[in-house]
């Protein structure tokens, strides 16, 4: 049978973490930290905060890609720790709710912007279907096409954002308002109000974690993969503080609070409409890249879960000449349409925070399990100051799951539902693949 190729390094691996985590949210996010917390040290604090978070699971990632460099990841990292049926939750959440509906809805809001920019004609819907098809069409001509189309638009991103810093700090002047943008805090509110930003700032820091789903295309996965995993995510830190203190200068506390739309805002002030709308081109791209990254990394888990039989054997079929799983692919995308079509999206983005997050607490626990079982590794990356980096990084994760079920009960509830809901599925296929033995 036709095997998964081994094609990428440390430099797609890397560009792949970065794509994974830069979306939309560092164009958009800072003025909903502003106004939870209201002075530059604490904006900036959170930022740098939930940055530590995401490279402390960085370094837990890199440990576990060193113990277990299988494809599928985080899929084989759950499967091999806990049990088979907890991975295959993962994918059943990652299929149903985690990764399609955030495609689903990145896709809708690239198309609003093309439509912005353009002038095009068509429904946002029909743009987004087709933004899809091209990119599952991509992904199914080879690990390298999809790729190298995922390091270009990589690599326009961070264009569009050094266009952004650059403006901001040659074109226009510092602001003078750096007044509190509400009365200032203390104690307890003080806490709560941090606890709040922690919320957006973690959503924009996700999605590093899915460049695990690569291992089994890595030519050296215990080395290409930690490296990628810890570049990747501190080059997205020094980006995503830059990208703060460039807003803080222009709009100050209290102009970043007031603009929903804070990017924009630093380009029209440097450059007029023009500058808003080459930002909004840069967001654009930004988009797309995110999306890309998602088409290309999400189904190697199907495929993963096919291997172990816990799902259409289909999807572990792996193209002879192309040698990626074309089926699996396919599915992501047709999924994603589905959910693009129906205009549920938004919903669906409701439930993903505390599902995610809760197999990224499980996740942070598997080293614990495998350290107990097997030792560190002993070719590979070690996490540094284990256990305690690795502590942290697993209450992080349960903090925000709390703190996600107490703001958000009902989409809590739906979002867990949906989980519980693929136990009989793995109940039907683990049945299946014991009477096929």
């Amino acid at each position: 049978m036709t095997e998964l190729a081994r094609r990428l390094g440390a430099f797609d691996a890397t560009m792949i973490v970065m794509g994974g985590i830069i979306g939309s949210g560092i164009f958009i996010n800072p003025y909903v930290v502003a106004r939870q917390v209201h002075t530059p040290l604490l904006i900036l604090g959170a930022w740098i905060a939930g940055g530590v978070i995401a490279l402390l699971g960085a370094f837990v990632y890199a440990e576990l890609a060193a113990l277990r460099p299988q494809v599928g990841g985080q899929y084989a990292y759950l499967r091999d720790a806990w049990h088979p049926s907890l991975a295959f939750l993962y994918g059943w959440g990652l299929l149903l709710v985690i990764q399609s509906g955030g495609m689903a809805a990145v896709a809708v809001t690239f198309a609003k912007y093309t439509v912005e920019l353009t002038g095009i004609a068509l429904p946002d819907g029909v743009i987004a279907v087709a933004t899809l098809i091209v990119l599952t069409l991509i992904n199914c001509l080879g690990v390298r096409s999809g790729t190298n189309t995922q390091t270009a638009l990589m690599l326009l991103k961070l264009a569009a954002i050094a266009m952004l810093v650059i403006v901001g700090l040659a074109f226009v002047p510092s602001s003078s308002s750096h007044a509190p943008a509400a009365p200032t805090q203390s104690g307890s509110n003080l806490l709560m109000a941090f606890a709040a930003a922690m919320t957006p700032v973690m959503f924009a820091y996700g999605g590093w974690q899915t460049a695990s789903f690569m291992s089994g295309e890595l030519v050296r996965p215990r080395r290409d993969l930690a490296v990628g995993l810890l570049a990747g995510v501190a080059g997205v830190i020094t980006i995503y503080v830059v990208v703060n203190i460039v807003c803080l200068r222009v709009l100050g506390t209290v102009g970043l609070a007031a603009t929903t739309t804070p990017a924009s805002a630093v380009m029209r002030l440097a450059l007029g409409e023009r500058g808003a709308m080459l930002i909004a081109a840069g967001i654009a791209i930004s988009t797309l890249g995110f999306l890309s990254q998602g088409m290309l990394t999400a189904p190697r888990v199907y495929y993963a879960m096919a291997e172990d039989g816990l799902f259409f054997r289909a999807l572990a079929m792996v193209h002879p000449t192309t040698r990626v799983p074309v089926v699996a692919i396919a599915v992501q995308g047709i999924v994603a349409i589905a959910i693009a079509l129906s205009g549920s999206y938004e919903q669906i983005l409701g439930y993903v925070v505390s599902v995610d997050f809760i197999f990224f607490g499980l996740t942070g626990l598997a080293l614990f399990v495998f350290r107990r079982r097997e030792g560190p590794s002993r070719d590979g990356f070690r996490t540094p100051a284990h256990p305690f980096t690795t502590a942290i990084f697993t209450i992080a994760c349960w903090l925000v799951v709390l703190g996600t079920i107490a703001k958000a009960p009902r989409d809590s509830a739906i979002g867990i539902g949906i989980l519980a809901a693929g136990l009989p599925a793995y109940w039907f296929w683990s049945s299946r693949r014991r009477r096929l033995r």
